[in-house]
């Protein structure tokens, strides 16, 4: 023992993981300067082997089964794996590279291994079922009942009632389908790092502003280039789709951004073929007919036919407004010189440009009233004037890269709450789009309220030589969204880890992100950080009163968007036979061909041959939402819903923050997390079900 003890000891010495109790930095954050790539697979496979003897001191207890020596025993195990996992796929997200990605793929199938291995012990499944069986005689409050009939359930779908063989069968796929949806996302961020066009002749830049071409020039002279780098990062995409003059320049990008990973050296249509089936296969182990019916058993839709219903509802609504849209950017565009078809890599430029013409607005008007700190002073402000908490950077707490800020966070009466952690530019570590996570949740134990460590990260405007970052309007309201999501996460006040924050069903978690963007229109928050960045001038009525006529501007072309990606999310996750490549066609055209077919009944600009978003569409097939890319639109209806609810304080109170209802809407949605159905939480903020007349108001098709 004592030689075990010492070796033990030796260990953590080198390995900061191994003695994250005694870390020493504030609040107990990571001590980033100190963990290095290697640190992570030896973390790991000790914390596996504590997490699986955690496990067995549960089941081989001779104390009879009870709600705290499994239920609450089991949700306290794995401590030590939680902590080497929070780093380390933070970082795989935020600031990867070829050491972390191939520790990620070796570690993946020992994860589903030491995941199955738990979910498939007979033994601890049988402890769980035995409080499962008396719940009704438990005095448990809701939280409690709640966490059992999770954690049962959990392991039921999870192939505890399986027999031996679909055990076995069950694990071997669980470990594949790791490995392919890790491949897949990987996949992704090469082609994305891969792509770059190098431009030598400023002509050839006609269209954008300064400051993109600004951003440009930075891309080539970090490369070590002379000229202007166009790359498939979402900063470089968007301003060159709508500003560039250069047709030719723009269909290029397109089919690069549009046509990853389909064919070539990260040919994602074989691993796509494979995930399905490999999915459809897990949920025939269970005997449902489709991976949908068995993924949407624990969210707010329940079913796939609520699903497709909520789809063609809002498909029906919004359809003749939708082509309405895009004929008349199509008749702009052929009254300013466009004599061929209107194509997807010219929608974004003519449509900009009529935007500009009919409301004399553009995102070049607002940039120098949303300056980074600006806009951070007015973000973390709105979180004051709702709820009462305050930022304080801390240079003391360490931080995995430069670029990033860390916060404390405190509540209204100056008590610590939480780590915030704020990544805003894009970087090749870091994976496109905008997440909010946690390094570490927040749970209470032994009586101690262990607060939440989140992150933001995000890939917005840089700042350049001459100027400070300037956000577009769209940023701002991106940013408003996922700072939704982080409060989510720190104002929780839940007993258990694994209800606290954002875990809640998928169509519930972006209520408070939507319902947070919807700040974005009002002009009372606007007033408290909108200012120029040179002459410190409020955002001027005329450009907001601009800027609010002009916000159901596409709107009904933008749902049909967000429709035809849940469609094709769903048409890939209803199948009820495994997906046959033809060979004839061959395994790209197949899944291009069905994928286009999906997307048809939405589709209001020309299928494109070469592209298709599916190759590229890490939500479904890498990053959790498969058969869930239809929450985005469920949370939408529920956020403008609740929103309705601020809206008709106001007329009460006289502003939009009012405290009352901020009260109503912290206490039943931000600080419940997952301790209850839902649905219940929604109906006790609101009073009654979400309906769709909010939305479909707010998007100007239907009138107040």
């Amino acid at each position: 023992m004592a030689l075990a003890t010492t070796v033990l000891a030796a260990t953590a010495a080198t390995n900061p993981f191994l003695d994250y109790k005694n870390w020493k930095t504030p609040h107990g954050t990571y001590p980033f300067n100190e963990i290095h790539a290697e640190h992570y697979m030896p973390a790991f496979e000790e914390a596996m082997k504590q997490g699986l003897q955690e496990i067995d001191e549960i089941v081989n207890n001779p104390a009879a089964p009870t709600f705290a020596n499994t239920i609450e025993a089991y949700e306290a195990s794995g401590e030590l794996l939680s902590v080497v996992a929070g780093c380390f796929y933070n970082l795989t997200s935020a600031e990867t590279n070829d050491t972390l990605q191939q520790i990620e793929m070796e570690l993946s199938p020992k994860l589903s291994e030491y995941s199955a291995t738990i979910r498939l012990n007979e033994g601890l499944f049988q402890r769980i079922k035995a409080v499962y069986d008396q719940r009704a005689k438990l005095k448990l409050n809701k939280a409690q009942m709640k966490l059992l009939e999770d954690i049962y359930e959990s392991f039921a779908n999870n192939g505890a009632n399986l027999s031996p063989e679909d055990k076995q069968t069950y694990r071997e796929l669980t470990a594949k389908l790791s490995q392919l949806t890790l491949q897949y996302g990987q996949n992704v961020l090469k082609a994305t790092n891969a792509w770059t066009m190098l431009i030598t002749d400023e002509a050839l830049l006609a269209g954008l502003n300064e400051d993109t071409k600004a951003m440009l020039r930075a891309n080539a002279e970090a490369k070590g280039l002379d000229g202007w780098l166009l790359n498939l990062k979402p900063t470089t995409t968007i301003p060159v789709m709508q500003d560039l003059d250069n047709r030719d320049i723009r269909r290029e990008l397109y089919m690069a951004n549009v046509g990853r990973c389909i064919g070539g050296e990260f040919d994602n249509t074989a691993i796509i073929v494979e995930i399905v089936n490999t999915r459809l296969a897990l949920a025939n182990l269970f005997d449902k007919k489709t991976y949908a019916e068995k993924s949407l058993y624990k969210t707010m839709a329940e079913t796939p036919a609520n699903v497709f219903n909520l789809l063609d509802q809002l498909r029906d609504a919004y359809m003749p407004a939708a082509k309405e849209d895009v004929k008349e950017v199509e008749e702009y565009a052929k009254a300013h010189g466009l004599y061929a078809q209107l194509q997807p890599w010219d929608f974004g430029y003519y449509s900009k440009k009529l935007k500009k013409e009919k409301y004399a607005i553009s995102d070049d008007d607002l940039r120098p009233y949303f300056e980074l700190e600006s806009v951070k002073k007015g973000v973390f402000g709105l979180a004051e004037r709702l709820y009462g908490i305050k930022f304080k950077e801390n240079k003391n707490i360490q931080v995995y890269h430069p670029e990033v800020t860390a916060y404390e966070v405190f509540d209204e009466k100056g008590k610590f709450l939480a780590v915030y952690y704020a990544d805003f530019h894009p970087r090749d570590g870091k994976r496109g789009g905008a997440w909010m996570n946690d390094f570490q949740p927040q749970y209470i134990k032994n009586g101690k309220d262990h607060r939440p460590h989140i992150v933001n990260v995000m890939n917005f405007t840089r700042p350049t030589a001459d100027k400070p970052a300037l956000f577009t309007y769209d940023e701002v309201r991106t940013f408003l969204h996922e700072f939704g999501h982080a409060l989510h996460g720190m104002l929780t006040r839940c007993q258990y880890a694994s209800q606290s924050g954002t875990n809640v069903p998928r169509d519930f978690v972006e209520l408070p992100s939507q319902f947070n963007e919807n700040f974005i229109d009002e002009k009372e928050f606007l007033n408290t950080f909108a200012k120029h960045y040179k002459t410190g001038e409020l955002l001027p009525q005329e450009l907001l009163d601009k800027m609010h006529a002009s916000q159901t501007y596409l709107a009904a072309y933008a749902c049909v968007r967000q429709l035809s990606f849940g469609y094709l999310d769903m048409a890939w996750h209803s199948l009820e036979k495994p997906f046959e490549v033809n060979e004839a066609l061959g395994t790209v055209e197949s899944v291009t061909r069905f994928s286009d077919k999906a997307m048809e009944q939405v589709q209001v600009l020309p299928t494109v041959p070469g592209t298709q978003m599916c190759c590229a569409f890490t939500h479904i097939f890498s990053g959790g939402y498969a058969a869930g890319y239809y929450s985005y639109k469920w949370s939408e209806l529920l956020d403008a819903d609740a929103f309705a609810v601020f809206k008709a304080a106001k007329k009460k109170s006289g502003t939009i923050f009012d405290k009352k209802t901020a009260k109503r809407f912290r206490q039943n949605i931000l600080e419940k997390g997952g301790t209850e159905k839902a649905m219940d939480l929604y109906k006790r903020f609101r009073g009654g079900e979400p309906t769709i007349d909010a939305l479909l108001e707010r998007d100007g098709i239907k009138k107040n």
